[in-house]
């Protein structure tokens, strides 16, 4: 009976995990023409939380030459997110900036921009077998430090670089832009451009991780077990996901649960070093920081707590059948069954495996906060031809997750998953948020244009860049003038502006009748950082203001 259970668990998983996948390419994508592939090694070697010795980290890399002189003289950056395997090569890379018939990368390049995608691939180095897209951030980061110095070596001119990191390579952008400056070297970088990137953590819903390391580990199964060390307990997954299986593992076992670890845990020994180390460096201080995130900025869920992701019986053979039911993260100090599997033959249950989990006492559970979203069905492959996935798939209740929080994106550290962001905590000067959750790392004609307007280093116009119904800094960083863009539900409404310090200190208040469309407001502020707060009794907000 055990053997036969061993075969249906086999039968599942080699055609499963094999196929996770955590970014899509758009429909329709549009590609690059070939060119040719160079090698880059790091300079600068790095020795991982669990490594006896550094390494010198590599990339690969593909210069897209501008369509107007076809001349390397002003380049961007695009950077490889997470990626095991290396599945998403540079050609994929440059067509995951597609949308609306268009690509972004074409765009720039017909403007004269150069496009430099930088790919994390499979290597080895010193011996060791490393597999880029999931390595060390911090490893990838060097990578693309000695990117940048080449960059800046080769390119003709004084123009400086643009760096885009969608997803981990926002986090690898802003490492590595944050290391030069305290290292003195000069990264010749005006804009970083954070993409939907998990500045404060990512999430997997803890159930689906539960799930896939109990089938892998029960089967022994040689291709799940490789998917489980690949991808979940690779180095970064260990070092972003802000709750891990890692964290909850009953001593002396690789699949049970222990029962007094119920809450979100990281991964041991990864990820509390990591943020603090992330954090203590910072972002850096010579470049613009701006960000455009696909998670909702006004609260908007994906899904709601504890909701069922799953509750269903999976026929195997005439003899076999599967109860399986998933659930999400429960509701604030709630605690639920999120994984709950029964094995029956001839009716009669022959295997059983449940988790828990307990939401904090500040926030919900993070599967359904506001984010950039994960699916379930893509993660599997849309059932790669296997019936029985298939038929998993036909029955989830709930396919997408919060893959990348809206809070986490804006890295803004506040305990609450749910709360509406206050950009003001942000370190970004600029953003990019939809009212509607996105599919993460989704290019759109609306942050599209936010990218562009960026790069162009141009006046940001009102609707290329706004959270939707709030009051917009035209430019910012701030010249002589705060010039204030107006949504068009508050035209109609009394204004009161008001300058704050950093510290609290009132420095300036005006109050405006009717305002349509733009203010300009003349300053004598020092240059420094300011609050910004404007009120129309009807909304307040506030913005982090940067005076050049």
């Amino acid at each position: 009976m055990k053997n036969l259970y061993i075969l249906l668990l086999i039968f599942t998983a080699q055609l499963t995990f094999a196929q996770i996948r955590f970014q899509n390419i758009p429909e329709n994508a549009i590609y690059p023409e070939s060119t040719v592939v160079e090698t880059i090694t790091a300079t600068i070697a790095y020795q991982g939380y669990d490594e006896t010795q550094a390494y010198f980290g590599q990339g690969e890399y593909e210069i897209y030459l501008d369509n107007v002189d076809g001349v390397l003289d002003k380049p961007i950056l695009v950077l490889d997110g997470f990626d095991p395997g290396d599945s998403r090569d540079i050609g994929g890379l440059y067509a995951s900036l597609s949308f609306d018939g268009q690509n972004l990368a074409d765009i720039l390049r017909d403007e004269g921009f150069d496009i430099v995608i930088l790919n994390a691939p499979l290597y080895n180095t010193g011996g060791k077998d490393i597999d880029g897209g999931a390595d060390y951030i911090q490893r990838n980061a060097m990578v693309l430090v000695a990117m940048i110095q080449k960059l800046n070596a080769d390119k003709v001119g004084n123009e400086e670089l643009v760096v885009l990191g969608p997803s981990m390579g926002g986090l690898i952008a802003r490492y590595a832009l944050a290391y030069m400056e305290d290292n003195s070297l000069d990264s010749e970088t005006r804009l970083y451009l954070s993409f939907d990137s998990p500045h404060r953590g990512a999430n997997i819903p803890i159930s689906l991780q539960y799930l896939i390391n109990y089938f892998a580990v029960q089967v022994g199964d040689p291709t799940a077990q490789q998917v489980v060390d690949q991808l979940l307990n690779s180095p970064a997954a260990k070092e972003m996901l802000v709750d891990h299986l890692l964290g909850h593992l009953l001593a002396g076992s690789d699949y049970e649960q222990d029962p007094t670890k119920l809450l979100p845990l990281g991964a041991p020994g990864f990820r509390d070093q990591f943020q603090a180390e992330l954090d203590a460096l910072g972002f850096p201080s010579n470049v613009r920081n701006v960000t455009m995130i696909n998670g909702a900025g006004n609260g908007t869920t994906t899904g709601s707590p504890g909701i069922t992701v799953i509750d269903t019986n999976l026929t195997i053979d005439a003899t076999t059948d599967v109860d399986v039911a998933l659930k999400f993260t429960p509701a604030a100090n709630q605690t639920n069954t999120v994984t709950d599997v029964t094995v029956n033959f001839f009716g009669i249950p022959i295997n059983t495996y449940q988790t828990i989990s307990q939401a904090t006492g500040t926030s919900d559970g993070v599967d359904s906060a506001p984010g950039g979203t994960g699916s379930i069905s893509d993660a599997l492959g849309d059932g790669g031809g296997n019936q029985v996935l298939i038929d998993f798939i036909n029955a989830l209740q709930q396919d997408l997750y919060s893959f990348v929080p809206t809070m986490s994106a804006l890295a803004i550290d506040d305990p609450d998953w749910f709360a509406i962001p206050n950009l003001a905590n942000s370190p970004f000067v600029n953003f990019y948020i939809p009212n509607e959750n996105e599919d993460h790392v989704t290019v759109t004609a609306a942050s599209a244009q936010f990218a562009l307007d960026e790069i162009r280093n141009g006046t940001i116009g009102i609707s290329e860049n706004h959270l939707d119904n709030q009051f917009v800094l035209s430019q910012n960083p701030v010249s002589n003038n705060i010039v204030i863009a107006i949504p068009k539900h508050a035209s109609n409404n009394k204004l009161t502006t008001s300058v704050f310090s950093i510290s609290g200190q009132k420095l300036m208040e005006q109050t405006w009748s009717l305002p349509q469309q733009n203010i300009t407001w003349g300053h004598n502020l020092a240059s420094g950082i300011y609050l910004l707060k404007l009120d129309n009794n009807v909304t307040s907000q506030t913005i982090k203001m940067i005076v050049k």
